[in-house]
């Protein structure tokens, strides 16, 4: 009867936690804030240096995503819900590719739904079916902190180069 109840008592102690509660003062957090604040500044600079050394145009968003519209075509823009397939290309900001579509294989996603960068959702939305664009997705908008465990290392801003094939509800 004990030995049953062993894994339940070490189940039981580990699940308890040693992490911090809420209203507990995380150490250096002051600190981290700071870190944090010039680490977006400097995001924010080299952004800007990205923008003006390929002479960009890009409209930024309230969130810091950059759009800039290489080829803007006439129709509806794309919207929530929409089923939207783009040709891409993602790059670091010093050119080094991350992804690619293939050429004959473009990529597609449910806008405001499907598992892609939340920058890349808010970007779209500024697109209709036979626009391309150039678009600046910041870490923070991107992979955050950790980058994406592959090809988009930590903290890294990402430049989408995509062309809008098409558009569908779903």
């Amino acid at each position: 009867m004990i030995v049953r109840l062993i894994p339940i008592l070490l189940l039981g102690v580990s699940c308890s936690g040693a992490g911090f509660e809420e209203g507990q003062d995380v150490p250096h957090k002051d600190r981290l804030i700071q870190e944090n604040k010039r680490a977006n500044r400097l995001e924010t600079l080299d952004i800007r240096n990205y923008v003006a050394r390929h002479g960009l145009d890009p409209v930024f968003t309230g969130t810091g995503v950059a759009v800039h519209l290489v080829r803007d075509r006439s129709g509806e823009r794309i919207g929530p819900g929409q089923w939207v397939v783009l040709n891409y290309r993602v790059e670091l900001l010093n050119g080094d590719t991350c992804y690619a579509s293939k050429p004959d294989a473009p990529s597609g996603f449910l806008v405001e739904a499907d598992d892609v960068e939340s920058g890349l959702h808010e970007a779209v939305q500024f697109l209709s079916p036979g626009d391309s664009a150039v678009i600046i997705i910041p870490s923070y908008r991107a992979h955050g902190l950790l980058g994406d465990l592959d090809k988009v290392p930590p903290r890294s801003t990402v430049v989408y180069h995509v062309g809008c094939v098409g558009v569908e509800r779903p």
